[in-house]
């Protein structure tokens, strides 16, 4: 009977870590030691990264998509003549290339995928054009079926981020300092609005986040160093708060990257490259304005990427210039953080759980 019990005790402790065990995949720049995309075991009670290892070797996947399912999983290929790549995960974690078509301009720097998992989105920096691609039932990536330019004769547009909210379709153009609204029209998307909200000088868009209800959006400013809250109406869109990320008494150079909302949406996290920090905020989610509470160093150089895990107990910031990932543990009742470790790999870029 004891060793029953013992056997019992030893294959439920099994079960219990393996079931904490969920996969992290990294997308990195590959023009150095780094060979394409990485996966990782995270423990989900412990905040440890183990046994990695690289899911596939290809060129310069710099931002990563799941499927609703996560059965396949969607990179950009950032290079002078783009691509967009679809997978298939394999039962080990590594993945399988199903497609690889073109981003239809120079420098694709982000992708999402809708709700319902048959549209994915893809920014291209460099040529400052936005695509979207229908995704087939096994995974595979369609051509694009809209490419929207947003270049003009005198301005030349910089698209960093776009995503879907049911029916709406939002992109960031850094170049152009806009936010742009696109809405579904007989399964294509119309202009609704080429800048939701004036912005004031050349803050530069990059990513941005929406709450559960779509009904704020906050915007992360590159050169501005900056977060625009942006409240929708029934008229339109107003900003309705302003906020620095940088610590009062940083006074070097500094580029923000990446923003998320905490899974409760009582918390906001941007990341700044330069001062090297994570700028984490108490969101008021009643009226969805912010106070920063905190200014954590990311223990690593130049974070352009961060993530939540799902839990939402852990933030991890990929560290690009550094070659390494910090994990950090997000106190549930401030939001704050506090550092636990780093792991060597090498120009990560994007995290995705």
């Amino acid at each position: 009977m004891k060793l029953k019990s013992l056997l019992f005790c030893f294959a439920f402790t099994l079960l219990n870590i393996q079931a904490q065990n969920i996969p992290l995949y990294v997308g990195t720049y590959t023009n150095g030691e780094s060979e394409g995309i990485y996966q990782f075991e995270f423990n989900t009670e412990t905040g440890s990264l183990n046994n990695k290892q690289l899911a596939i070797n290809i060129d310069n996947p710099s931002f990563l998509a799941y499927s609703p399912d996560k059965k396949h999983l969607y990179s950009v290929n950032q290079s002078e003549d783009g691509y967009v790549s679809s997978y298939k995960i394999n039962n080990d974690g590594t993945l399988l290339l199903l497609t690889r078509v073109s981003s239809n301009g120079e420098g694709p720097c982000h992708i999402s995928i809708n709700e319902n998992g048959d549209k994915i989105v893809v920014s291209n920096y460099n040529a400052g054009t936005v695509s979207i691609y229908p995704i087939n039932k096994d995974g595979s990536l369609k051509e694009a079926s809209q490419i929207f330019n947003h270049n003009s004769a005198n301005e030349k547009s910089h698209a960093h981020s776009a995503k879907f909210s049911k029916d709406d379709l939002f992109v960031s153009d850094l170049g152009r300092n806009a936010i742009y609204h696109y809405k579904i029209t007989d399964d294509s998307y119309k202009l609704e609005s080429p800048s939701i909200v004036k912005m004031e000088g050349n803050p530069g868009p990059r990513h941005f986040s929406l709450d559960k209800k779509s009904k704020f959006l906050y915007v992360i400013n590159e050169y501005g160093c900056s977060i625009a809250s942006i409240k929708k109406t029934k008229k339109g869109f107003k900003q309705i708060d302003f906020d620095s990320t940088l610590d009062e008494n940083y006074e070097g150079k500094n580029k923000c990257a990446d923003i998320h909302l905490s899974k409760d949406g009582r918390f906001l996290y941007g990341s700044n490259r330069g001062e090297n920090s994570i700028a984490v905020f108490k969101r008021n989610t009643k009226n969805g304005t912010l106070d920063k509470i905190q200014n954590m160093s990311v223990h690593g150089d130049w974070p352009r990427n961060f993530s939540l895990d799902p839990t939402g107990k852990f933030l991890l910031a990929a560290n690009k210039k550094s070659n390494n990932i910090s994990v950090f543990k997000i106190d549930n009742e401030s939001g704050k953080l506090t550092f636990l470790h780093a792991t060597d790999l090498p120009a990560p870029v994007c995290l995705l759980f």
